[in-house]
């Protein structure tokens, strides 16, 4: 995440009152998208919870 102007490119979508910018082709693969903010014991930051699967690059052989 960083702040950013938007450009021609980018989804706008806002959510409790924050505006957020994401790429279309990135935003397709990713949505729906949630962000929220948490505090752990771990320390605060922001949770993004999306339907983009990670796959490993290296293929099934390994653990990622």
């Amino acid at each position: 995440m960083a702040l950013d102007e938007s450009k021609q490119n980018d989804e706008i979508f806002e959510d409790r009152g924050i505006t957020y910018l994401v790429e279309k082709d990135l935003f397709e693969k990713v949505k729906p998208i949630e962000i929220d903010f948490i505090t752990t014991p771990r320390g605060s930051g922001f949770k993004l919870t999306s339907s983009l699967k990670q796959e490993s690059a290296c293929g099934s052989s390994c653990s990622c």
